[in-house]
């Protein structure tokens, strides 16, 4: 027997893949992170939330160990970034979640008939509604969109289809910079001096709080069209161009529609940004209790208006219970939170519906 004929020994098949984790064993570490937690929180008497910050702490560091045991460093460090980045997500969405709560327990028992479409008009006590401060809030965002979406517009084609490279559009760049922040409050006393000037010092009326929002709508719109129309590829322009069409007419059929589903979202998130506005309209719409669909005569009052004045001057309680313009005050908010996240909405649904078809 010589030693070619000895087997050389069985070798270990080679594979590229690690051991992993099972699926559940980010619910197995979280379930005994809490058990584990829970007899120091009974024993201490610990809230809910000291037991859960303990639990998700253990959890940060129990999970990424036993993937470290288990897996690799490579994969130890994925997961607790992963589960950090999850964490921030979730501390970031409590307060949002409670606000809505909030706002929802204690406005919703006001929602009614009655409150939607009546308004305060000779009510001092119980009673009364928000129907003139919520017509008075379409009215003055409607005006001021009719003036911040055309001019807002217009100003972002102008900068990047006519003023690339021009010392007026480093200039327009530069005070819609800072046009984006200023604080509304300043708005509203522009909008008073302009109006003061005018028409006297007595002068309150809902078109000047749409002027006002509208100084506030107007950099929000140019910064989101300019993107937008940044967004869309030269391709196509020298295309046009190369047919022989004029650059106004590229503009109006090729670039604009390319970008019409982000231009009509910016706009519809430059609306509910400032429908929620107070200090410019306490300053130049005014304080009324009712109805006023005239937007150039007498004061008018929007839903933020009516909650400032509800909380600061909510009534006389009435058998040791809450003041009648606290619970309007809430109902009012509930409404104006409602307006906001359906501006919201459509402003996605918009989006997606004008936006450009793939394939």
């Amino acid at each position: 027997m010589t030693t070619t004929d000895i087997a050389p020994p069985p070798r270990s098949p080679m594979t590229l893949a690690h051991p992993r984790l099972p699926r559940w064993a980010p619910s197995l570490v979280g379930v005994l992170a809490l058990a584990v937690t829970g007899l120091p929180a009974m024993l201490l008497m610990w809230g809910l939330v000291p037991w859960l910050l303990v639990s998700a702490v253990l959890f940060l560091v129990a999970m990424p160990l036993w993937s470290l045991a288990v897996e690799n460093r490579r994969a130890a460090v994925d997961r607790l970034m992963t589960y950090l980045v999850w964490a921030t997500f979730v501390i970031a969405l409590i307060p949002l979640v409670w606000l809505i709560w909030t706002v929802a327990r204690y406005g919703a028992p006001m929602i009614d008939a009655q409150f939607l479409t009546f308004d305060m008009r000779s009510v001092y006590g119980v009673g009364g509604g928000i129907y003139h401060a919520l017509i008075g809030t379409l009215l003055v965002t409607f005006a001021a969109a009719l003036i911040s979406v055309p001019v807002g517009l217009l100003a972002a084609i102008y900068l990047v289809e006519y003023g690339k490279g021009k010392q007026l559009a480093r200039w327009i760049t530069f005070l819609v910079d800072v046009m984006t922040g200023i604080p509304s409050i300043v708005a509203g006393l522009f909008a008073l001096a302009l109006f003061v000037l005018i028409f006297g010092p007595e002068i309150r009326f809902g078109f000047g709080g749409s002027v006002a929002l509208s100084l506030l709508m107007i950099p929000i719109v140019v910064r989101s069209t300019e993107e937008m129309l940044r967004l869309v590829p030269d391709d196509l322009r020298e295309a046009a161009y190369a047919l022989g069409v004029p650059k106004w007419r590229t503009i109006m059929r090729v670039v604009l529609p390319t970008s019409l589903g982000g231009i009509i979202t910016g706009i519809t998130l430059a609306v509910a940004r400032v429908i929620g506005e107070t200090a410019p309209l306490l300053v130049i719409a005014g304080k009324t209790d009712s109805v006023n669909f005239n937007l150039f005569g007498e004061r008018m009052t929007t839903l933020p208006v009516f909650i400032y004045y509800s909380f600061t001057q909510p009534g006389v309680a009435t058998g040791g219970g809450e003041a009648p313009g606290i619970a309007r005050a809430w109902g009012a908010a509930l409404v104006l939170i409602v307006l906001v996240m359906v501006l919201n909405l459509l402003a996605r649904v918009v989006g997606k519906i004008f936006a450009p078809k793939k394939g």
